[in-house]
């Protein structure tokens, strides 16, 4: 380990550098979970309008080839 080589100042700094790097990288998944979710729900909320819209022009177009 580092610590047993290094004076410790270096080793504070390391063990300081490596908390707070570990502690980025979560907050940068969490950010980037949290940014996908948000584009899922968005990309099903236009799946949905976008199938409620051809459902409702098909049922449109069957009434009109109906009383044609």
């Amino acid at each position: 380990m580092i610590t047993s080589f290094a004076p410790p100042l270096i080793a504070d700094a390391v063990h300081r550098w490596a908390v707070e790097s570990q502690q980025r990288a979560r907050r940068n998944a969490m950010l980037a979970t949290t940014e996908c979710a948000q584009r899922r729900a968005e990309r099903e909320e236009v799946d949905e309008f976008f199938a409620a819209l051809h459902a409702a022009s098909a049922g449109t177009a069957d009434t009109r080839a109906a009383h044609g």
